[in-house]
Formats: structure tokens, C-alpha cells, sequence
């Protein structure tokens, strides 16, 4: 029987573990990145009141992306650099990503360029 109750408790972290990795939609995500940076202001010590006036985004604002997730990007911006986060959100589309060898192609073909084009199909 105690195997059974260890297979039980494997399967449950092993869903637990499953379940972080299941974020495929906006709400989900927002919603993470609110928690996330609730932990980190947490671990700092730090207020909601504080960390308003750190990063001068207003008290009711810091509040409804922490229960809610909702939050303008620029206030994003303000409330991870008020947290030392500059380099992490400065850098969030810094990297090239790519699925198929084709978009790998793609951006390399289009790594100066300042705008994207529809290709001519009449060419």
C-alpha cells in the first residue's frame, strides 16, 4: 500500500509541476506575471504604498495588477525597474525566436531591416 500512496504523490507533483507549464492564453499569463512580481516585491519588503511611490505609478494601480493582472505596459516598465528588474524587461524581445527552419531564414534574411513587407506574389 505504500507504493501506492507514493505513486499517488509522485503523480500529484507531477501535475502540480504540469499545471505552471500550461500557460497558453493572456489571462493566464497576466496573471502569473502579477503573482510573480507580487513574490518579489514580498521578498524585498516592500509595500504596495512603497513601491507606488518608488516607481511612480499610482497605489490603485499597483493594486488591481497584483488581484487582477491589468496594468498598462509603461507602469509594467516603472514597477519592475522600481524592483531591479531593468535588465529582465529591457530585454524581453531582445532574442530571436523561431519554430521552423523557414522563420530561422526569415530572420536572418530580415535582421536590418526596420520594417516588415508583404511578399509580391506577381514577381
Amino acid at each position: 500500500m505504500g507504493s501506492i500512496m507514493s505513486i499517488d504523490a509522485n503523480n500529484n507533483n507531477l501535475l502540480s509541476v504540469l499545471d505552471g507549464y500550461t500557460l497558453d492564453n493572456s489571462d493566464d499569463i497576466t496573471r502569473l506575471v502579477a503573482e510573480e512580481f507580487r513574490k518579489r516585491r514580498v521578498e524585498k519588503n516592500i509595500t504596495r504604498k512603497r513601491i507606488s511611490e518608488l516607481s511612480g505609478v499610482p497605489l490603485s494601480t499597483v493594486a488591481r495588477f497584483e488581484q487582477k493582472g491589468l496594468i498598462a505596459f509603461e507602469s509594467l516598465v516603472k514597477l519592475a525597474m522600481a524592483l531591479g528588474y531593468t535588465s529582465e524587461i529591457k530585454h524581453l524581445f531582445a532574442a530571436s525566436k523561431f519554430d521552423t527552419m523557414e522563420e530561422l531564414d526569415l530572420i536572418r534574411q530580415k535582421s536590418g531591416d526596420k520594417r516588415a513587407y508583404v511578399k509580391n506574389k506577381n514577381k
